[in-house]
């Protein structure tokens, strides 16, 4: 895959004409470029210039230096991009929760007691599995499910890419089935835990009573009213606001949950069902799908995440688009035509409606943050269908095109809280679409936003643990592994650059150590590498999975 290349020069005083001399590891000069003035401008710098490369194809080592001047960039490579998506799966699997593999600890074992359930409240459930959402041990279906089906499409996409190096709990040793599988399975079977009955679905383990500072897993602080390290509640879905102290979610039924979810299951079911041994596996997660969708179809609507201590919670307020792919998906496996026929409403329903239709939202409000259901009707619809998905899609990245027109980096998602999870999702769609069309009107655009995560950003950091390697970093991540182990772990997404207005406003938030960053923070954008600020810094479940379709694409066969 040919891809687009491109520098960027900023500086505090005006540039006459820059060029950039493209040299070898050595300072062998190889090819001189002049760079174009780019009218925006980001404080605290004031003249930016824009240097395409896309015409140097020779694969090796290289650095830029600035003609005239000792200012040099960092290495880079120019080749095929590695396997990262492999370090993505070894960093979800560092987040399991009931048996940690990372720590060889057995953690969360009385997860949980039900509330709000058919079941009378405190009754037990078995809810262990499942992974640590991110820089807590909190647990939930509304993150959980779409990382699950991020990592079976990873799979699906491009089968080959994966190693085999872990068994199915997660240590060293392989099985003959890829880690990616192995970890997609550890996420069915906490989806097929939380729908213990054909009318039952729960959605959440624990709440923010678990913030009580770092801990590793199996050395759980949290009282829930049961003592420490003992039973947590799991929250049952119904459709209902919810809420055990003054913060109260939102919701209008269990759709987006319960749709979500059948269609990962589909997806569990197409996988496995074509391995031998599994069979019978299969069959339940197709099972599961069924009555999930149906429950979906009797209360339509979204359920959020519940707080009890502070006002965070995930916003998730659609569900269509859920739907539309559980259906899609159903329809695929099943042919029964009643199931094309509602993907075919719900896709309407929804539309191109979408975060990348606003110039703000709400944490988590329209998640996932690509509407997956609009691409698999695209995988098994008529013509028209497949043209209307197109132009779902079409509509989004032509709005999102607009914004990076006017920005000098060339991106354009929000700087909302977990805004690195939006740039990935830039990127994922202009992919699809490529797919979808053949077309490569939005490859720029796709590249433009996996640059940024990758470090052309005005921090000049990747926003992905230890990727690219011997690049700037994130590294004092909201983690416990890195605070109380000072281990970090490659391959997590954090959750990015926040508007300054909204960063201002989070709680709690004081860093532990002067910004190295100070010199380069824009006026309206903020990004720390520090602990203590959990608004940008700390790696999440569900973001690193946002990577998984992106890196699977780019990666190297």
């Amino acid at each position: 895959m040919e891809l687009p290349k491109k520098a960027l020069v900023l500086s505090k005083t005006e540039l006459a004409k820059p060029v950039l001399l493209l040299k070898k590891s050595d300072g062998t000069i190889v090819r001189e470029y002049s760079g174009t003035p780019i009218d925006q401008a980001w404080a605290p710098f004031s003249d930016y210039h824009d240097f395409d490369f896309s015409d140097f194809k020779e694969k090796g080592a290289y650095y830029f230096e600035l003609k005239g001047s000792s200012t040099a960039s960092q290495p880079f490579r120019i080749g095929p991009y590695p396997a990262w998506q492999n370090d993505v799966v070894d960093f979800i699997r560092t987040q399991r929760c009931g048996f940690n593999p990372y720590t060889g600890e057995f953690c969360h074992q009385k997860d949980g007691l039900s509330f709000f359930g058919l079941r009378p409240d405190s009754t037990r459930i078995d809810a262990t599995g499942g992974w640590h959402d991110a820089g807590d041990q909190l647990k939930y279906l509304i993150t959980g499910s779409n990382t699950t089906a991020r990592m079976l499409m990873a799979y699906q996409m491009k089968p080959g890419s994966f190693t085999d190096e872990y068994n199915a709990r997660g240590l060293k040793g392989a099985n003959e089935l890829p880690d990616i599988l192995d970890e997609a399975k550890w996420g069915l079977e906490w989806l097929l835990k939380l729908h213990p009955g054909p009318e039952e679905l729960y959605h959440q383990v624990a709440d923010d009573r678990d913030h009580r500072g770092f801990k590793l897993p199996h050395e759980e602080n949290a009282d829930y009213g049961w003592g420490p390290n003992s039973f947590r509640p799991v929250y049952f879905a119904t459709g209902k606001p919810q809420g055990l102290s003054k913060y109260k979610s939102e919701a209008t039924g269990i759709a987006n949950l319960a749709g979500r979810s059948a269609a990962t299951l589909a997806l569990g079911y197409e996988v496995f069902s074509a391995i031998k041994g599994y069979e019978s596996f299969a069959e339940t997660c197709l099972q599961s799908a069924k009555e999930l969708y149906a429950m979906g179809e009797k209360q339509e609507g979204y359920q959020q995440g519940n707080s009890y201590g502070a006002p965070y919670r995930y916003e998730e307020n659609t569900w269509a688009d859920d739907m539309e792919w559980a259906a899609a998906k159903l329809y695929k496996i099943t042919k029964d035509k009643t199931y094309l026929k509602e993907a075919r409403a719900y896709a309407k329903m929804i539309g191109a409606w979408s975060w990348m239709e606003r110039d703000t939202a709400s944490h988590y409000e329209m998640y996932p943050f690509v509407n997956m259901g609009h691409y698999a009707l695209w995988q098994v619809g008529t013509e028209k269908d497949k043209k209307e998905a197109i132009g779902y899609y079409e509509h989004n990245l032509a709005r999102i095109q607009d914004r990076a027109n006017k920005n000098p980096y060339g991106i354009g998602h929000l700087f909302i809280w977990c805004s690195n999870n939006l740039a990935a999702a830039v990127a994922t769609q202009a992919i699809l679409y490529e797919e979808m069309t053949g077309s490569r009107k939005y490859r720029p655009l796709m590249q433009n936003h996996v640059n940024w995560l990758l470090g052309l950003n005005p921090w000049n950091s990747s926003m992905i643990t230890g990727i690219p390697e011997n690049a700037d970093t994130p590294v004092d991540v909201h983690m416990p592994f890195w605070r109380l182990k000072k281990e970090s772990i490659k391959g997590s997404l954090v959750d990015g650059p926040i508007w300054a207005t909204i960063h201002d406003k989070m709680i709690g938030i004081t860093l532990s150590e002067p910004d190295e960053y100070a010199h380069l923070q824009p006026d309206h954008v903020k990004y720390n590498d520090d602990w203590a600020d959990y608004s940008t810094n700390e790696p999440t479940l569900d973001g690193s999975a946002e990577l998984l379709l992106i890196l699977t694409s780019l990666s190297h066969d």
